[in-house]
Protein backbone atom coordinates (compact mmCIF):
# COMPACT_ATOMS: atom_id res chain seq x y z
CA UNK A 1 0.00 0.00 0.00
CA UNK A 2 1.27 3.51 -0.67
CA UNK A 3 1.26 5.64 2.02
CA UNK A 4 2.29 8.90 0.51
CA UNK A 5 2.25 9.49 -3.62
CA UNK A 6 4.37 12.67 -5.26
CA UNK A 7 3.48 13.64 -8.28
CA UNK A 8 5.20 16.15 -10.43
CA UNK A 9 5.31 18.65 -7.50
CA UNK A 10 6.49 22.29 -8.04
CA UNK A 11 6.54 24.67 -5.35
CA UNK A 12 7.66 28.36 -6.64
CA UNK A 13 7.80 31.50 -4.59
CA UNK A 14 8.18 34.54 -7.46
CA UNK A 15 11.44 33.95 -9.41
CA UNK A 16 12.82 30.97 -6.75
CA UNK A 17 12.07 27.59 -7.36
CA UNK A 18 11.92 25.54 -4.32
CA UNK A 19 10.67 22.18 -5.37
CA UNK A 20 11.13 21.57 -8.89
CA UNK A 21 9.08 18.56 -10.34
CA UNK A 22 9.36 16.23 -7.73
CA UNK A 23 7.82 12.33 -7.86
CA UNK A 24 8.14 9.87 -4.91
CA UNK A 25 5.97 7.17 -3.61
CA UNK A 26 6.62 5.68 -0.12
CA UNK A 27 5.20 2.18 0.31
CA UNK A 28 3.46 1.24 3.85
CA UNK A 29 6.39 0.41 6.40
CA UNK A 30 8.92 2.18 4.44
CA UNK A 31 11.23 4.26 6.30
CA UNK A 32 12.02 6.93 3.32
CA UNK A 33 14.62 9.90 4.25
CA UNK A 34 14.76 12.98 1.95
CA UNK A 35 18.56 13.84 2.10
CA UNK A 36 20.05 16.75 1.17
CA UNK A 37 21.66 20.03 2.14
CA UNK A 38 20.29 22.85 4.17
CA UNK A 39 17.86 24.76 1.74
CA UNK A 40 17.73 21.87 -1.03
CA UNK A 41 13.77 21.98 -0.45
CA UNK A 42 13.26 19.08 2.00
CA UNK A 43 11.26 21.44 4.46
CA UNK A 44 9.00 23.05 1.84
CA UNK A 45 8.06 19.28 0.40
CA UNK A 46 7.40 18.36 3.84
CA UNK A 47 4.92 21.18 4.59
CA UNK A 48 3.24 20.41 1.26
CA UNK A 49 3.08 16.65 2.05
CA UNK A 50 1.20 18.64 5.20
CA UNK A 51 -1.14 20.70 3.86
CA UNK A 52 0.67 23.68 5.39
CA UNK A 53 1.41 25.17 1.61
CA UNK A 54 -0.44 24.60 -1.64
CA UNK A 55 2.20 23.32 -4.44
CA UNK A 56 1.97 25.33 -7.54
CA UNK A 57 1.56 22.52 -10.07
CA UNK A 58 1.44 18.51 -9.40
CA UNK A 59 -0.39 16.36 -6.52
CA UNK A 60 0.27 14.81 -3.22
CA UNK A 61 -1.38 12.40 -1.48
CA UNK A 62 -1.09 11.05 2.41
CA UNK A 63 -2.88 7.49 3.94
CA UNK A 64 -5.20 7.53 0.16
CA UNK A 65 -6.29 11.00 0.71
CA UNK A 66 -5.41 14.18 -1.38
CA UNK A 67 -3.95 16.56 0.76
CA UNK A 68 -5.87 20.02 -0.46
CA UNK A 69 -7.17 23.04 2.28
CA UNK A 70 -10.10 21.23 2.77
CA UNK A 71 -9.05 17.68 3.16
CA UNK A 72 -8.70 16.59 6.75
CA UNK A 73 -9.26 13.15 6.72
CA UNK A 74 -5.83 11.70 7.32
CA UNK A 75 -4.37 14.00 9.78
CA UNK A 76 -6.07 11.71 12.97
CA UNK A 77 -3.21 9.22 11.56
CA UNK A 78 -0.32 11.72 10.81
CA UNK A 79 2.29 12.77 13.61
CA UNK A 80 5.03 15.47 12.72
CA UNK A 81 7.51 17.38 13.22
CA UNK A 82 8.27 20.32 11.18
CA UNK A 83 11.51 22.78 12.04
CA UNK A 84 12.30 23.99 15.63
CA UNK A 85 10.18 22.14 18.06
CA UNK A 86 7.68 23.58 20.05
CA UNK A 87 6.01 23.66 23.43
CA UNK A 88 4.45 26.09 25.59
CA UNK A 89 7.34 27.42 27.69
CA UNK A 90 5.46 27.79 31.25
CA UNK A 91 4.02 24.13 30.92
CA UNK A 92 5.83 21.22 32.06
CA UNK A 93 6.42 18.12 30.12
CA UNK A 94 3.55 16.51 30.99
CA UNK A 95 1.45 19.19 31.26
CA UNK A 96 2.14 19.88 27.38
CA UNK A 97 1.30 16.55 26.95
CA UNK A 98 -1.84 16.40 28.71
CA UNK A 99 -2.84 19.46 27.28
CA UNK A 100 -2.53 18.02 23.64
CA UNK A 101 -3.96 14.64 24.44
CA UNK A 102 -7.10 16.77 25.27
CA UNK A 103 -7.35 19.22 22.25
CA UNK A 104 -7.04 15.48 20.50
CA UNK A 105 -9.38 14.19 22.64
CA UNK A 106 -7.35 10.98 23.27
CA UNK A 107 -7.69 8.83 26.14
CA UNK A 108 -5.40 7.34 28.49
CA UNK A 109 -2.41 9.40 29.82
CA UNK A 110 0.87 10.54 29.02
CA UNK A 111 3.50 8.46 30.96
CA UNK A 112 4.00 5.78 28.21
CA UNK A 113 5.17 8.49 25.69
CA UNK A 114 7.30 9.99 28.57
CA UNK A 115 9.02 6.94 29.13
CA UNK A 116 9.50 6.25 25.32
CA UNK A 117 11.60 9.14 24.57
CA UNK A 118 13.55 9.00 27.57
CA UNK A 119 11.71 12.13 29.19
CA UNK A 120 11.02 10.69 32.54
CA UNK A 121 13.46 12.51 34.40
CA UNK A 122 12.30 16.05 33.03
CA UNK A 123 8.22 15.33 32.95
CA UNK A 124 8.18 17.64 36.31
CA UNK A 125 10.26 20.61 34.57
CA UNK A 126 8.65 23.50 32.36
CA UNK A 127 9.60 23.49 28.44
CA UNK A 128 11.50 26.54 28.73
CA UNK A 129 13.99 24.82 30.94
CA UNK A 130 14.93 22.06 28.90
CA UNK A 131 17.88 21.78 26.49
CA UNK A 132 17.50 22.03 23.25
CA UNK A 133 17.61 18.25 22.45
CA UNK A 134 15.20 17.53 24.96
CA UNK A 135 12.61 19.90 23.73
CA UNK A 136 13.54 17.50 20.84
CA UNK A 137 12.19 14.64 22.61
CA UNK A 138 8.94 16.44 23.65
CA UNK A 139 8.16 17.45 19.84
CA UNK A 140 8.90 13.78 18.88
CA UNK A 141 6.58 12.72 22.12
CA UNK A 142 3.93 15.44 20.81
CA UNK A 143 4.40 13.39 16.92
CA UNK A 144 3.67 10.41 18.95
CA UNK A 145 1.48 10.39 20.89
CA UNK A 146 -1.68 9.16 19.37
CA UNK A 147 0.16 6.24 17.88
CA UNK A 148 -0.05 7.66 14.44
CA UNK A 149 0.10 4.97 10.98
CA UNK A 150 2.58 7.65 9.76
CA UNK A 151 5.18 10.25 10.86
CA UNK A 152 6.53 12.97 9.04
CA UNK A 153 10.13 14.18 10.81
CA UNK A 154 12.02 16.78 9.74
CA UNK A 155 15.85 16.74 10.80
CA UNK A 156 14.95 14.73 13.83
CA UNK A 157 17.69 14.23 15.57
CA UNK A 158 18.99 17.83 15.76
CA UNK A 159 20.16 18.70 18.70
CA UNK A 160 20.49 15.30 20.33
CA UNK A 161 23.58 13.99 21.80
CA UNK A 162 25.29 10.75 20.06
CA UNK A 163 23.48 8.51 22.61
CA UNK A 164 19.79 10.14 22.09
CA UNK A 165 20.88 9.83 17.72
CA UNK A 166 20.58 6.09 18.90
CA UNK A 167 17.44 5.74 21.00
CA UNK A 168 15.69 7.94 18.37
CA UNK A 169 17.01 5.70 15.43
CA UNK A 170 16.34 2.43 17.68
CA UNK A 171 12.51 3.99 18.53
CA UNK A 172 11.99 4.64 14.73
CA UNK A 173 13.27 1.35 13.65
CA UNK A 174 10.84 -0.37 15.82
CA UNK A 175 8.36 1.53 14.72
CA UNK A 176 8.55 0.85 11.46
CA UNK A 177 9.44 -2.83 11.68
CA UNK A 178 6.99 -3.75 14.47
CA UNK A 179 3.67 -1.82 13.95
CA UNK A 180 3.71 -0.74 10.23
CA UNK A 181 4.43 2.30 11.01
CA UNK A 182 5.60 4.50 7.66
CA UNK A 183 8.24 7.03 8.57
CA UNK A 184 9.16 9.97 6.10
CA UNK A 185 11.67 11.80 7.33
CA UNK A 186 14.68 14.60 6.36
CA UNK A 187 18.26 15.05 6.91
CA UNK A 188 21.45 16.19 6.15
CA UNK A 189 23.31 13.44 7.52
CA UNK A 190 23.93 10.22 5.30
CA UNK A 191 25.94 8.33 7.62
CA UNK A 192 23.02 8.99 10.14
CA UNK A 193 20.49 7.92 7.33
CA UNK A 194 21.81 4.83 6.28
CA UNK A 195 21.78 3.43 9.68
CA UNK A 196 18.22 3.76 9.42
CA UNK A 197 16.73 4.42 6.17
CA UNK A 198 15.24 1.68 4.17
CA UNK A 199 14.96 3.97 1.07
CA UNK A 200 16.66 6.89 0.88
CA UNK A 201 15.80 10.10 -2.04
CA UNK A 202 18.39 12.87 -2.84
CA UNK A 203 17.44 16.07 -3.21
CA UNK A 204 18.98 18.74 -4.53
CA UNK A 205 18.39 22.90 -5.90
CA UNK A 206 14.89 21.39 -5.32
CA UNK A 207 14.95 18.26 -7.16
CA UNK A 208 15.10 14.98 -6.80
CA UNK A 209 18.53 13.45 -8.17
CA UNK A 210 17.68 9.78 -7.35
CA UNK A 211 16.74 7.09 -4.90
CA UNK A 212 18.16 4.17 -3.83
CA UNK A 213 17.52 1.48 -1.30
CA UNK A 214 20.11 1.55 1.55
CA UNK A 215 21.20 -1.91 1.15
CA UNK A 216 22.35 -0.99 -2.23
CA UNK A 217 24.45 1.63 -1.52
CA UNK A 218 27.61 -0.79 -1.58
CA UNK A 219 27.42 -1.59 -4.78
CA UNK A 220 26.55 2.75 -5.32
CA UNK A 221 30.23 3.40 -3.85
CA UNK A 222 33.42 3.97 -5.71
CA UNK A 223 36.31 1.52 -4.80
CA UNK A 224 39.86 1.89 -6.01
CA UNK A 225 43.37 0.27 -5.53
CA UNK A 226 45.89 2.10 -4.05
CA UNK A 227 49.51 1.12 -4.37
CA UNK A 228 52.75 2.45 -3.91
CA UNK A 229 56.40 1.18 -5.14
CA UNK A 230 59.69 2.27 -5.19
CA UNK A 231 59.72 3.26 -8.92
CA UNK A 232 56.25 3.88 -9.34
CA UNK A 233 56.85 4.88 -13.48
CA UNK A 234 58.10 1.38 -14.12
CA UNK A 235 55.73 -0.07 -12.24
CA UNK A 236 52.73 1.76 -14.15
CA UNK A 237 54.83 0.65 -17.27
CA UNK A 238 54.84 -3.23 -16.17
CA UNK A 239 50.48 -2.94 -15.38
CA UNK A 240 49.73 -1.90 -18.51
CA UNK A 241 52.14 -4.44 -19.92
CA UNK A 242 49.62 -7.13 -18.34
CA UNK A 243 46.60 -5.50 -19.26
CA UNK A 244 45.39 -3.18 -15.77
CA UNK A 245 44.98 0.80 -16.32
CA UNK A 246 47.11 2.26 -13.40
CA UNK A 247 46.80 6.15 -13.20
CA UNK A 248 49.04 8.21 -10.99
CA UNK A 249 47.26 9.31 -7.37
CA UNK A 250 47.56 13.06 -6.54
CA UNK A 251 49.75 12.37 -3.50
CA UNK A 252 51.68 10.04 -5.64
CA UNK A 253 51.53 6.32 -6.13
CA UNK A 254 49.12 4.91 -8.53
CA UNK A 255 46.00 3.64 -8.37
CA UNK A 256 43.95 1.32 -10.04
CA UNK A 257 39.90 0.59 -10.52
CA UNK A 258 39.72 -2.00 -12.93
CA UNK A 259 37.46 -4.50 -11.75
CA UNK A 260 39.71 -7.13 -12.29
CA UNK A 261 42.04 -4.95 -10.25
CA UNK A 262 39.80 -4.95 -7.36
CA UNK A 263 38.53 -8.65 -7.28
CA UNK A 264 42.09 -9.63 -7.03
CA UNK A 265 44.91 -7.64 -5.87
CA UNK A 266 47.02 -9.91 -4.84
CA UNK A 267 47.66 -10.63 -8.59
CA UNK A 268 48.45 -7.26 -8.76
CA UNK A 269 50.89 -7.78 -6.46
CA UNK A 270 52.39 -10.61 -7.69
CA UNK A 271 52.82 -9.08 -10.91
CA UNK A 272 54.77 -6.41 -9.41
CA UNK A 273 56.54 -8.37 -7.52
CA UNK A 274 57.93 -10.75 -10.23
CA UNK A 275 58.47 -7.39 -12.21
CA UNK A 276 60.90 -6.41 -9.74
CA UNK A 277 59.13 -3.73 -8.08
CA UNK A 278 56.93 -5.08 -5.12
CA UNK A 279 54.59 -2.59 -3.52
CA UNK A 280 55.73 -0.88 -0.23
CA UNK A 281 51.55 -0.37 -0.16
CA UNK A 282 48.31 -2.08 -1.36
CA UNK A 283 45.03 -1.31 -0.16
CA UNK A 284 41.58 -1.03 -1.78
CA UNK A 285 40.06 2.13 -0.36
CA UNK A 286 36.15 2.72 -0.73
CA UNK A 287 34.64 6.10 -0.79
CA UNK A 288 33.03 7.12 2.41
CA UNK A 289 29.15 7.91 2.46
CA UNK A 290 29.56 11.73 2.63
CA UNK A 291 32.06 11.75 -0.42
CA UNK A 292 29.50 10.09 -2.14
CA UNK A 293 26.73 11.96 -1.24
CA UNK A 294 29.08 14.96 -2.28
CA UNK A 295 29.80 13.62 -6.01
CA UNK A 296 26.13 12.61 -6.78
CA UNK A 297 25.07 16.35 -5.57
CA UNK A 298 28.06 17.21 -8.27
CA UNK A 299 30.36 18.56 -5.49
CA UNK A 300 33.26 15.56 -5.48
CA UNK A 301 36.20 15.42 -3.17
CA UNK A 302 38.54 12.64 -1.80
CA UNK A 303 37.91 8.96 -3.46
CA UNK A 304 35.20 10.65 -5.69
CA UNK A 305 38.23 12.37 -7.47
CA UNK A 306 39.10 8.94 -8.78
Amino acid sequence: MRVIEVDGVVKRYRDVTAVDDVSLHVEQGQIYALLGLNGAGKTTLIRMLLGMIAPTAGSVSVLGAAVTAGERSAWARVGYLVEAPVAYPELTVRENLHLLRRLRRLPGGTDEVIERLALTPYADRRARTLSMGNLQRLALAKALIHTPDLLILDEPVNGLDPAGVVEIRTLLAGLAHQHGTTVLLSSHLLTEVARLATRIGIIHHGRLLGEHDTNGLEQQRRRRLNLITRHDAAAERVLHEHGYQPRPAPDGGLHLIDERALARPEEVATVLVQAGVPPTKLLIEEEDLETYFLRIIGQPIGVGDA
